[in-house]
């Protein structure tokens, strides 16, 4: 793929996706890139984190960005405003279809462990248990900030994202064995190879949470840029005029992208937005 020229119109607004792609392989937003947004939302084009995180995990990229943009979280069935701290729109799985999930999981995925992510009013409602897990539930990253409870409990109240987890296995391999017997259900993707999929409602994607802030906005899908790295992020890059993969990208992120930039170890998105800003 090759690169746009750097006489292209600018993109009226700019969606990233922020593991392995806004943030280094630190977590660290670079000062390099950081400039390269705040220039871009200076000129008076919107910015929008577009990721798998939950609400609770987007201040620390606010701190290091210095402002508080739009949020598309939870893979698309969130959008949370940071600025006012107030969730704006959700889509959950029911009760009724998280327990034909949880049937359908223990059944393709021996072994596999179940959490649930829910959301409330703001990103820390504390009378919403906001990331729950069944006992044994193996989790995928360091310091979790989950609830453990029974499994009743974790699939009997609407969620924006069931998580299952299976470290023997690969993503992929889990998405092979489980998608086909979704019916419809549930959109699947993954965002980690670590034997971690996620699972939200029907058509519920970055691409259509994209979509509804882009409309609040009044920007069409031709007049978006989106950076990602991952599956979760296919969808979103397909959609936006621009969809950039990252240097370090999964294959498929890749083939569904218009180009791919440098690496997030190398500021990749910076280079891209430096084109107009």
């Amino acid at each position: 793929m090759t690169s746009m020229p750097t006489t292209s119109r600018a993109p009226r607004l700019v969606a990233s996706d922020v593991d392995g792609t806004l943030l280094d392989h630190r977590e660290k937003v670079t000062e390099r890139t950081r400039r390269a947004v705040l220039a871009m939302v200076e000129d008076g084009t919107p910015f929008v984190l577009s990721t798998g995180r939950p609400p609770r995990w987007i201040p620390p990229i606010v701190d290091q960005l210095g402002f508080a943009p739009m949020c598309v979280c939870a893979n698309g069935a969130v959008i949370y405003d940071a600025g006012t701290d107030r969730i704006i729109d959700a889509e959950v799985l029911t009760g009724e279809t998280l327990r034909w999930l949880a049937d359908l999981a223990y059944e393709a995925l021996p072994g596999c462990g179940l959490a649930a992510e829910r959301v409330g009013e703001t990103a820390h409602d504390a009378a919403t248990p906001q990331f729950v897990s069944s006992p044994g539930y193996e989790h995928a990253w360091l310091n979790p900030d989950n609830t453990e409870v029974s499994l009743a409990e974790v699939i009997d109240v609407p969620a924006v994202k069931l998580l299952i987890r299976l470290s023997s296995a690969s993503s992929g391999d889990m998405v092979s064995a489980l998608a086909p017997l979704l019916d419809g259900r549930a959109d699947i993707t993954f965002s980690t190879d670590n034997g971690l999929i996620e699972l939200s409602a029907p058509g519920v994607t970055k691409a259509s949470g994209l979509a509804l802030v882009a409309e609040r906005l009044s920007v069409p899908a031709a007049d978006i840029a989106a950076f990602g790295d991952m599956p979760n992020d296919v969808p979103m890059l397909r959609m936006a005029g621009l969809g950039v993969a990252m240097g370090n990208a999964h294959p498929e992120a890749a083939a569904a992208a218009d180009e791919i930039t440098t690496t997030n170890a190398d500021d990749g998105v910076a280079r891209v937005l430096e084109r107009w800003w």
